[in-house]
Formats: structure tokens, C-alpha cells, sequence
């Protein structure tokens, strides 16, 4: 297996060149150069495997001989170790024809965990065994932060530095994020939203130079080996689901923001997977959902909303799918992205619009009905939504259909957002660890939404001995 860039600029690379490379050096991302096709019997064959096992023969089929097995599965098992549930992502019934299928068990309570545990671990094996040095840069609008610092804390060689928007992630978020203590940990909260991280991070990623002196490596859904990662819980929950199904056809419902989650159900049904639809959930910041509806991609104003992990208007896994699109051809992404940079939009009419809405249904949930689905889920079923998988199971409830049931995809635990969860009176208890964050000294850097600010940040941080801890300061502070 090799990874080739979705603008064609980039030698294609084995799986762990693509894992230290994460954005490709020529700005495109990088994508398998064949899809694995499986058989019906393979499939039957993987039903009853455990999460674990499973996940190593999903991740075998891109991994190559960069590791052998038995390394594979030591990685595997140590990331999934670490969860809360013996699953590692149960799927629960909450309706007739639908069931969650709650990825929030791991360490940090988001399914971010799912993906970040897993990478976080390779990241050490691959620092050990091969001495590359790893320095992580990534952005978060909340859930990749946290669980992206929890995958590497500690570990041997590694240091990493996030970026999320100042005052727009939810409080537990933020906690989970700036009471880590360790010296190998930058926290910086920009003046803006987190296009702007997500923008700032695209921009030094693209200077190559400043990338190989700091060793940069990438932890947000660019990198191939998050997006591989979360393939294996579609066919985890797709297993659990059918047996019940009696027949009838089987969808996810995703709430998404920055497209990789849902890619992730997209890339497991190109494999052989019958998902039969992929229902895409946003929230007001509904670009995707307008993209799948009427062809047009274009960034509308920000609103900041109750599911702030999706607040987003550039979804960064976008030019993977515009690959896909368009027939596996560089020259057309090339095309489409230089366009986008120039117009600021994207277009898609007949026969590639027709693709697109066979591809995916969508929705976009606004505030209100998302509240309103917590509230009728946890009065009439005794099940606690967090915001961002209400907009799922709300999406999944707007598109039901006859003969067809429906998996959506919880994607963090409702602690995270307690803010949004009072606002219809409704009275949880946290986890212990969750609850024990208030207790705890905050360090965090406040900076402007510039490259050029991140970067006087990442240079002592990551280019001092000791991981740079001027950079990061013992409080939180303005710079």
C-alpha cells in the first residue's frame, strides 16, 4: 500500500512516510492508491470479531509491511486498552430503527479518542524505532485537542503544541486541554474561530522548510492514519446492527464539521461495506449540507451554536472526497482547490451532483431542534444526547424511512457540553474525572490568529532542549 496526494504533486509514500508527512508537501492530502475491495466472505468472516481484532484487520490492509503484525497488534491493543467499556464503542437501541453507537469511552470522553489513542501511540513506536523526532502541531474546535495531548502526554520524544479558539469551546474542553501540566504540552487559545486554526495550521505545514527544521508532524483528521483509524468503527457498528436489521437496509447519521468522520463511513463503503446511506448532519455552519443539497460550496458568515465542535465552515477532508469525485484525478482537484483559494467556492452540477446526493443525504440542525431532541430523548427514552449527537440522531430522524434502520454516531459524552444540556433543565451528574478538572490550575498562551504569532510560539517550544517551556508560561497569559 502507498499514499499518493490528492493534487498528484507528492512520490507516493509507505504507510509511516504518509503518517510523519501528515499534510502532503505538495498541499494536497494524501489518500491510499487503491482502495482494499472485500468479499462478502471476508465480511462474514469479521462479524463476530471483537473491537480489537477487528481493528487490526481493517488497519492491516493499510499499514503494508511498514509494521509487521504483531506490532499492529500491540499498538491496537494498548490504544483501546485504555478505554472505559470492554467494546470500545458499544452501539445502544434508542428508537425502533435507530441506535447510537457511542464512541465516547476512551480517556477524554469523544470519539476523537477513537483515532488520537491509536496515533498517538504509532507516533511513539515509530520515535523509538526509527529516532524521528515528533512535534505535533494541530488545531481543535474542542474534542481534538484533549485527545490528541491524552494520546502523547508523557511519552518519550514527543511534544505537542494545539491551537483552538479562544472562548469558543465548551468549558470541560477547555479544561480537559489546560490543566495537563506536562512540560511536552503547548496550549495556545487564538483570537479567532477554528477555520482560522485550521488556516494557520494549512499555512505552516505548507512552508517546507519551516516544517522539516521543526520536525513538524500532523495530528488533525489530514492525517491518513486518523481518518483509517475510524473506518473500523463502521464496520463495528454495521455487524452489530445487521444481525438485528431483520433484513432492512442499514445508515449512519454523522454529525460532522470537518468532514473526516463521515469520510471515514465513506471510505468503509467504497471497501464493500453495504451501508446503504450516509446521512450528513450539521449545524447552522452548514456548508456541507448545503453542498450535498444544491452543488455549492462557499463559507457563509459563523455562528456559534450549542455543537461547537462543528462549528466549522472549511472542512479540511473536503479535497479527499473531491477526489473521489472526480474520478481519481489530481489535475481536477488542482483545479477545483486553486479555484476555491481564488472564488472562494466550489461548484458541482448534473451528473457530479447527482454523485454527490447518491452519495450522501443531508441535513442541517439548527439550534432549537437539536435542544429540542435532547429534551424528547431524555424524557421519552431515558437517553442523555449531548448536542452534537442530537444533530445526528435529529438528521437521522428527519430522513427516516421505511425498511431502513439508522446508526448515529455519538460522538461525545454529554458532560462535555453541560452548558447546552441545562438549557432545558435537565440536571447531570460528571464523571469523577471529568468533575475533578474544576479543582485544577489552568496554563494556557492567548495569541493573535496569525501563522506569524504561532510561530514565535513554536520555535522556543519546540526548538529548546526542554520543549521550550517559555513558550507556554505557568498561567494563563496574553501574547
Amino acid at each position: 500500500m502507498r499514499y499518493i496526494s490528492t493534487r498528484g504533486g507528492t512520490a507516493p509514500a509507505g504507510f509511516i512516510d504518509a503518517v510523519l508527512m501528515g499534510l502532503a508537501d505538495d498541499g494536497g492530502l494524501l489518500v491510499p492508491d487503491a482502495m482494499p475491495q472485500l468479499s462478502p466472505e471476508t465480511l462474514e468472516a469479521w462479524r463476530t470479531l471483537s473491537y480489537t481484532d477487528l481493528a487490526v484487520e481493517v488497519l492491516s490492509l493499510f499499514t503494508g509491511d511498514d509494521l509487521t503484525r504483531e506490532e499492529l497488534q500491540g499498538l491496537v491493543r494498548g490504544s483501546y486498552a485504555t478505554f472505559r467499556h470492554p467494546e470500545v464503542t458499544p452501539v445502544q437501541k434508542i428508537g425502533d430503527n435507530l441506535h447510537v453507537l457511542e464512541l465516547f469511552h476512551g480517556p477524554t470522553f469523544a470519539f476523537k479518542d477513537v483515532a488520537l489513542q491509536f496515533l498517538g501511540n504509532l507516533y511513539a513506536h515509530i520515535a523509538a524505532k526509527t529516532g524521528s523526532i515528533i512535534h505535533i502541531l494541530g488545531a481543535t474546535s474542542g474534542d481534538t485537542g484533549a485527545s490528541a495531548i491524552e494520546g502523547v502526554r508523557g511519552k518519550e520524544g514527543i511534544h505537542i503544541c494545539i491551537l483552538y479558539p479562544h472562548g469558543k469551546v465548551s468549558r470541560v474542553q477547555e479544561l480537559q486541554m489546560t490543566t495537563i501540566q506536562g512540560e511536552n504540552v503547548l496550549n495556545l487559545a487564538i483570537r479567532g474561530t477554528f477555520d482560522d486554526a485550521q488556516r494557520i495550521i494549512k499555512e505552516i505545514f505548507a512552508d517546507a522548510a519551516f516544517k522539516r527544521e521543526y520536525h513538524l508532524r500532523a495530528i488533525n483528521s489530514i492525517n491518513i492514519a486518523r481518518i483509517l483509524a475510524q473506518v473500523v468503527y463502521y464496520f463495528y457498528a454495521y455487524f452489530r446492527v445487521s444481525g438485528e436489521a431483520d433484513g432492512r437496509r442499514v445508515n449512519f447519521s454523522v454529525p460532522t464539521g470537518n468532514f473526516g468522520d463521515i469520510f471515514a463511513g465513506y471510505l468503509a463503503k467504497q471497501m464493500g461495506l453495504p451501508i446503504h446511506r450516509l446521512i450528513l448532519a450539521t449545524n447552522e455552519n452548514d456548508i456541507l449540507t448545503r453542498f450535498v443539497n444544491t452543488g455549492l460550496y462557499r463559507p457563509a458568515a459563523f455562528r456559534s451554536t450549542h455543537s461547537p465542535s462543528m462549528d466549522i465552515q472549511v472542512a479540511s477532508n473536503f479535497e479527499r472526497y473531491l477526489y473521489y469525485l472526480h474520478g481519481e484525478k489530481p489535475e481536477m482537484v488542482r483545479e477545483l482547490m486553486a479555484g476555491f483559494g481564488a472564488q472562494g467556492e466550489v461548484r458541482a452540477s448534473g451528473e457530479v451532483l447527482a454523485q454527490v446526493q447518491a452519495d450522501f443525504s443531508a441535513y442541517s440542525i439548527e439550534n432549537e431542534a437539536c435542544l429540542n431532541t435532547i429534551h424528547g430523548h431524555y424524557h421519552g427514552r431515558a437517553y442523555l444526547l449531548d448536542p452534537h449527537t442530537a444533530c445526528g440522531v435529529a438528521a437521522a430522524e428527519l430522513g427516516a424511512v421505511e425498511g431502513e434502520v439508522t446508526v448515529a454516531l455519538a460522538t461525545a459524552h454529554p458532560a462535555k457540553f453541560d452548558e447546552s444540556i441545562r438549557l432545558r433543565e435537565i440536571t447531570q451528574t460528571f464523571p469523577e474525572s471529568i468533575q475533578a478538572l474544576f479543582e485544577l490550575p489552568q496554563r494556557q498562551t492567548v495569541v493573535e490568529a496569525t501563522a506569524e504569532a504561532v510561530r514565535q510560539k513554536l520555535v522556543p517550544f519546540f526548538g529548546g532542549e526542554a520543549g521550550g517551556t517559555e513558550a507556554q508560561g505557568k498561567a494563563i497569559t496574553s501574547a
